[in-house]
């Protein structure tokens, strides 16, 4: 939105019609929890504006996108340029403690940056989880958060406080190094019993180039007891941090990239940072719980078709058969522009082509995959399959092809009914 000065701003926009009670106590605390917030690491609020049916949140325009979307896409990603990132997280969480305030939903997504431009400052931004507490207050203020983030007191359902906001930028520092999380299991449950126990480790070959200051300070971050874990005051004066220039690794981290590329495809669209929590900003518990569903009707589609170009990768035509419709119908760059039906034609490339030229495993990242559900038993997906292999020669390849897929749900089973597929053919070239 734009005020007659010029000056653009963002605008959160709430339909107040049907608030409850309580919901209408929950936007009164976001508007007044952001009025006191001012800090260059935090989006500001300028005003909150009610007016018949509907009340106005207006904040800063930021325009940079995520953090951990820039970071893939720059030249140039180190560890001292990690030790930037989660010193200007730190100096927000910092002003917010000393406000009072628990922001509890740290995460990629609460992380923006300012600009486009190089060195535009990172934002925190959604309180709308957000808590004020009274110094070093802890009492139980219900279960919120986001699974892979929540700290080991929150899913003990012990008193908490500030330092859940500690543990959460522990998972985004090890996040930020490595491009994965230090916790994850599909499964919630082993996922919540892995944090409650603080197990994570720092694995060979990816942490073997991360200097030990860097692993002390996550240490420092993720440790279970809240009261021995590190404060955003201590944790501003760690080495790695203020001495940064002489103590953090300046080495370009690639793998980093690339893993974090993979990481941020995967939690926009399999909704693995869905938030889940009792005292829900969506103000519905039937709204909730529509989400939560939609969510996981998601990953579902994300995870049949990961299953399905695992079975193409490794040559199992019986795999593939149980995943597709035996009336599959596909254009693909094989038939030339004809309409293929049935599977025999794929049968030809499994038994005769797909692992010839090929050495070694395969390798397949679907990148931005894109779901429509349609109705409760269809759904489609788009992305770009990138695929690497060794050559015959051993020389290492990469293929990319572009795709979508139309599943329908029989049975409580997702098959392949279509796919529309071009760009490099499943065969590689000789």
């Amino acid at each position: 939105m734009r005020i007659s000065s010029g000056q653009e701003y963002a605008a959160k926009i709430i339909n107040t019609k049907k608030l409850s009670a309580r919901d209408h106590q929950k936007l009164e605390r976001e508007a007044r929890i952001c009025r006191l917030l001012k800090h260059p690491n935090i989006v500001r609020l300028h005003d909150s504006i009610s007016e018949e049916g509907f009340h106005y949140l207006v904040f800063d325009l930021v325009t940079g996108g995520e953090l951990f979307e820039d970071i893939v896409a720059r030249e140039y990603y180190s560890e001292a340029d990690a030790s930037h990132c989660i010193q200007q997280i730190l100096e927000a969480v910092l002003h917010c403690h000393q406000m009072g305030v628990v922001h509890r939903d740290l995460k990629p997504e609460n992380l923006l940056l300012a600009s486009k431009l190089k060195g535009a400052a990172v934002k925190l931004a959604d309180f709308g989880l957000a808590i004020e507490v009274q110094g070093d207050q802890q009492a139980w203020f219900g279960f919120a958060g986001t699974p892979g983030y929540l700290s080991p007191e929150v899913l003990r359902k012990d008193p908490y406080g500030k330092p859940v906001d500690m543990w959460a930028c522990g998972v985004i520092l090890y996040i930020l190094l490595v491009g994965y999380p230090p916790f994850w299991d599909e499964d919630q449950h082993r996922l919540y019993q892995q944090i409650k126990a603080g197990a994570y480790d720092f694995p060979s070959p990816e942490w073997d180039t991360v200097t030990p200051e860097a692993k002390d300070l996550i240490n420092k971050m993720l440790t279970i007891n809240p009261v021995k874990r590190v404060t955003a005051t201590d944790a501003l004066k760690h080495p790695w941090i203020c001495q940064r220039s002489t103590v953090a690794s300046m080495m370009h981290r690639q793998e980093t990239v690339e893993c974090l590329r993979k990481f941020n495809a995967r939690r926009k669209l399999k909704g693995a940072i869905l938030t889940t929590m009792l005292a829900t900003r969506n103000f519905s518990g039937k709204m909730c719980l529509s989400l939560a569903l939609y969510v996981s009707r998601k990953q579902e589609i994300i995870k049949v078709t990961e299953q399905l170009i695992e079975a193409i990768n490794n040559g199992d035509f019986e795999a593939y058969t149980k995943i597709c419709d035996p009336g599959l119908t596909s254009f693909e760059p094989e038939a030339l522009g004809n309409l293929v039906e049935g599977t025999d034609f794929h049968r030809f490339y499994f038994e005769n082509a797909l692992s010839r030229g090929k050495q070694g495993p395969v390798h397949t990242i679907l990148l931005n995959p894109h779901v429509h559900l349609i109705g409760d038993d269809a759904a489609c997906i788009a992305y770009i399959r990138l695929t690497q292999y060794m050559d015959a020669s051993g020389m290492p390849r990469t293929m990319q092809s572009e795709e979508t897929r139309i599943w329908h749900r029989r049975d409580a089973k997702w098959q392949n009914i279509h796919f529309h597929r071009s760009g490099s053919p499943t065969v590689p070239a000789k």
